[in-house]
Protein backbone atom coordinates (compact mmCIF):
# COMPACT_ATOMS: atom_id res chain seq x y z
CA UNK A 1 0.00 0.00 0.00
CA UNK A 2 1.47 3.18 -1.10
CA UNK A 3 0.52 6.23 0.76
CA UNK A 4 1.22 10.10 -0.32
CA UNK A 5 0.14 13.12 0.15
CA UNK A 6 -2.35 12.91 -2.52
CA UNK A 7 -2.95 9.55 -3.42
CA UNK A 8 -3.49 5.61 -2.13
CA UNK A 9 -3.84 2.20 -3.77
CA UNK A 10 -4.62 -1.16 -2.52
CA UNK A 11 -3.40 -4.45 -4.15
CA UNK A 12 -5.44 -7.08 -3.69
CA UNK A 13 -4.67 -10.40 -5.79
CA UNK A 14 -7.24 -12.44 -7.44
CA UNK A 15 -7.75 -15.29 -9.90
CA UNK A 16 -10.76 -15.93 -11.79
CA UNK A 17 -10.96 -19.39 -12.89
CA UNK A 18 -14.29 -21.55 -14.26
CA UNK A 19 -15.20 -24.87 -12.71
CA UNK A 20 -17.83 -27.41 -12.72
CA UNK A 21 -18.99 -27.96 -8.46
CA UNK A 22 -21.07 -30.46 -7.39
CA UNK A 23 -24.34 -27.95 -6.67
CA UNK A 24 -25.46 -30.24 -3.67
CA UNK A 25 -22.19 -30.14 -2.31
CA UNK A 26 -21.56 -26.27 -2.80
CA UNK A 27 -25.30 -25.72 -1.14
CA UNK A 28 -24.15 -28.08 2.16
CA UNK A 29 -21.06 -25.70 2.17
CA UNK A 30 -22.76 -22.77 1.80
CA UNK A 31 -25.58 -23.70 4.62
CA UNK A 32 -22.47 -24.99 7.13
CA UNK A 33 -20.70 -22.25 6.50
CA UNK A 34 -23.34 -19.64 6.65
CA UNK A 35 -22.50 -17.67 3.50
CA UNK A 36 -24.74 -16.11 1.11
CA UNK A 37 -23.27 -16.04 -2.38
CA UNK A 38 -21.03 -19.45 -3.69
CA UNK A 39 -18.06 -17.08 -4.22
CA UNK A 40 -18.16 -16.18 -0.44
CA UNK A 41 -18.71 -20.13 -0.05
CA UNK A 42 -15.52 -21.11 -2.39
CA UNK A 43 -13.14 -18.43 -0.44
CA UNK A 44 -14.13 -19.22 2.95
CA UNK A 45 -14.23 -22.99 2.34
CA UNK A 46 -10.64 -22.12 1.19
CA UNK A 47 -9.97 -20.11 3.67
CA UNK A 48 -11.26 -22.58 6.51
CA UNK A 49 -8.86 -25.54 5.02
CA UNK A 50 -5.89 -23.15 4.93
CA UNK A 51 -6.03 -22.36 8.36
CA UNK A 52 -6.56 -26.41 9.38
CA UNK A 53 -3.43 -26.82 7.27
CA UNK A 54 -1.13 -23.93 9.37
CA UNK A 55 -2.72 -25.59 12.45
CA UNK A 56 -1.54 -28.77 11.50
CA UNK A 57 1.91 -27.47 10.46
CA UNK A 58 1.94 -26.02 14.38
CA UNK A 59 0.79 -28.75 16.12
CA UNK A 60 3.21 -31.19 14.38
CA UNK A 61 5.92 -28.79 15.16
CA UNK A 62 4.78 -28.69 18.80
CA UNK A 63 4.69 -32.35 18.80
CA UNK A 64 8.31 -32.86 17.65
CA UNK A 65 9.70 -30.47 20.34
CA UNK A 66 10.65 -32.40 23.70
CA UNK A 67 8.85 -30.75 26.65
CA UNK A 68 8.89 -31.47 29.82
CA UNK A 69 5.77 -30.14 31.95
CA UNK A 70 6.58 -32.64 35.39
CA UNK A 71 7.40 -29.46 37.39
CA UNK A 72 5.30 -27.18 36.29
CA UNK A 73 3.53 -27.37 39.63
CA UNK A 74 6.46 -25.24 41.01
CA UNK A 75 7.37 -23.43 37.69
CA UNK A 76 5.33 -20.18 38.81
CA UNK A 77 7.16 -17.92 41.30
CA UNK A 78 3.44 -17.16 43.29
CA UNK A 79 3.26 -20.27 45.39
CA UNK A 80 3.40 -22.53 42.19
CA UNK A 81 0.85 -23.35 39.14
CA UNK A 82 -0.92 -25.87 37.65
CA UNK A 83 0.02 -29.31 36.76
CA UNK A 84 0.71 -29.75 32.96
CA UNK A 85 2.05 -33.34 33.23
CA UNK A 86 -0.78 -35.00 31.52
CA UNK A 87 -1.09 -31.53 28.66
CA UNK A 88 -0.41 -33.34 25.78
CA UNK A 89 -2.10 -36.46 26.66
CA UNK A 90 -5.16 -34.49 27.31
CA UNK A 91 -5.30 -32.71 24.34
CA UNK A 92 -5.03 -35.69 22.27
CA UNK A 93 -7.78 -37.06 23.83
CA UNK A 94 -10.38 -34.19 22.60
CA UNK A 95 -11.69 -34.34 19.08
CA UNK A 96 -10.03 -30.53 18.17
CA UNK A 97 -10.82 -29.77 14.53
Amino acid sequence: MYTGSQFWCILIIMTRITVEINDEWLDAARQALGTETKVATINEALRIQAVRIQGQRIAAAFDSAQMDFGTSEEAFGYGGGRDLSRLAENARDQHVA
